[in-house]
C-alpha cells in the first residue's frame, strides 16, 4: 500500500519574517493572496491536515481547504521562549541556546527537545501510512524539516540545515518507515499551471 504525503509551509508571518519564535500570529495578507492562487490544485486530496496554529489555519482556508487539526503535526513547543527572537534569548540564555542548538535531546526552553519534536512528526508520518491515497497537511516549516529528518534518517543534526521557504510543497510518497522524498516545489498557479509562488514570494520569506 503506497500512501502520499504532500506537506505544504505555511505562508510567512510577522513571527517568521521577523526571526521570532511563533506566538499565534496570522499569516501576512501578501502570503495568503499567493496561496489564493493555488486554491482548488489539491482537490484530489483524500485526507486534509493543518497545523494547530493560526497562520496554517489561514493558509489552509487560503488554499480552499477543509482541514482537519493534527497533533502530532503541531510546530515545536519552545516553552518560554514563545514570542521571542532567538537574539533575545541568546542574550539572556546564551548557554542554554548554546546547548539547545548542540544537542537534539536538550529542551532548555521548558518545552520541547528537537528529538522529541522529529519523533513526534514521524508518528504523523506513521498516522498518514494509514491511508491510501493523498494525504495533504498545511503545516509549519518546521514539520517539513523534522519530517525530512526522520523519513531519511538523517542525524537530527540536519533539523538546523534544512531551508523551508513559505508556500512550497514537499512530496513524501511510500509507506512508514520508507519514503522517497520531493522537497521544495512551489506551489502552481491554479489559472497558469505556472509556479506563482516565486512571482512575490521572496518578500515574504524572513531575512
Amino acid at each position: 500500500m503506497t500512501t502520499r504525503v504532500t506537506l505544504i509551509s505555511a505562508a510567512s508571518s510577522a513571527a517568521l519574517r521577523e526571526a521570532r519564535f511563533d506566538d499565534g500570529c496570522p499569516a501576512d495578507a501578501g502570503g495568503l493572496r499567493l496561496a489564493r492562487a493555488a486554491a482548488g490544485t489539491f482537490t484530489a486530496a483524500g485526507e486534509r491536515w493543518v497545523s494547530p496554529s493560526v497562520r496554517c489555519r489561514d493558509t489552509a482556508g487560503a488554499l480552499g481547504l477543509d482541514a482537519v487539526e493534527v497533533a502530532e503535526f503541531a510546530g515545536l513547543d519552545v516553552g518560554r521562549w514563545r514570542g521571542a527572537t532567538l537574539d533575545e534569548v541568546g542574550a539572556t540564555e546564551p548557554e542554554a541556546v548554546a546547548r539547545w542548538l548542540a544537542d537534539p535531546g536538550s529542551a532548555p526552553h521548558g518545552g520541547e527537545s528537537v528529538r522529541d519534536f522529529c519523533d513526534r512528526v514521524a508518528r504523523g508520518l506513521e498516522r498518514a501510512a494509514e491511508h491510501t491515497g493523498r494525504v495533504v497537511a498545511v503545516v509549519e516549516p518546521e514539520v517539513v524539516r523534522a519530517a525530512l529528518v526522520r523519513a531519511l534518517g538523517a542525524p537530527e543534526s540536519a533539523f538546523w540545515r534544512i531551508d523551508v521557504p513559505p508556500l512550497t510543497a514537499t512530496d513524501l510518497s511510500g509507506r512508514s518507515r520508507r519514503w522517497n522524498v520531493r522537497a521544495g516545489r512551489p506551489l502552481p498557479d491554479r489559472d497558469t499551471g505556472r509556479e506563482a509562488h516565486r512571482r512575490g514570494a521572496d518578500r515574504d520569506e524572513p531575512r
